[in-house]
């Protein structure tokens, strides 16, 4: 399929099943949310049934509530640098980091629905996001000088993967920061914890209400030798 024809039917899909509202611990960010999960999950042959990601895009998840949150209230960390926001689902960080002054943003993901609705969302928070689709995991983070990742840890394939990456920027001098709401592959034992939040978030989606999330910094070595 042509790539302009299927840019054209990502967007109308997440204009048709999201609707554009604050999110709820970063009101000062718009995104196009789903209202419902279980439909939109079956409609995007959620369940990991097939080689399409779940629609991580629709939601605003824990961790990347959490970063955002981080990032606007403490604008100097990306302010004037060159931003990445690694699986940057919705934007919702990307954008956070826009808003603050971030020179450059480029949000990488793996879903064109996630792209699309990349753009859809930066264009209605008024910033610019370069919205990127691809894995980039096995590569590097190019001239990044800061690096954002949202609820990252969920699966141990993809946390393998994901520390392998961040590791490998921040020996080459970039800072990286996470957001995690106490996902079971997150290895705790590398990082420092920065800020902690109690994110409201989805039932549905979580089984609860409310979310303790934290806001951390990769350090480049393992606890007990020099960093």
């Amino acid at each position: 399929m042509d790539n302009r024809l299927m840019s054209a039917l990502s967007t109308a899909f997440v204009q048709l099943h999201a609707r554009l509202a604050p999110v709820a611990f970063v009101p000062e960010v718009r995104l196009h949310q789903a209202d419902e999960p279980i439909g939109l999950w079956e409609l995007t042959e959620g369940e990991f049934r097939s080689d399409r990601p779940p629609p991580f895009w629709a939601f605003a998840w824990a961790g990347g509530q959490g970063l955002a949150r981080y990032v606007t209230d403490h604008p100097e960390t990306v302010a004037g640098h060159r931003v990445l926001d690694l699986a940057t689902g919705s934007g919702l960080v990307a954008i956070a980091a826009a808003r603050a002054g971030a020179a450059t943003v480029r949000a990488v993901e793996i879903d064109e629905l996630a792209v699309a609705a990349v753009a859809l969302n930066a264009e209605a928070n008024g910033v610019h996001v370069d919205a990127e689709h691809g894995d980039i995991l096995d590569g590097d983070a190019r001239d990044a000088e800061v690096i954002l990742a949202g609820d990252v840890f969920y699966s141990e394939a993809m946390a393998n993967r994901v520390l392998r990456f961040l590791l490998r920027a921040a020996r080459g001098g970039a800072t990286v920061l996470v957001g995690d709401p106490g996902r079971a592959f997150l290895p705790r034992e590398r990082f420092t914890e920065l800020a902690a939040y109690q994110v409201p978030v989805s039932a549905a989606l979580e089984s609860v209400r409310v979310k303790h999330t934290t806001v951390w910094r990769l350090r480049t070595s393992r606890p007990g030798t020099a960093d």
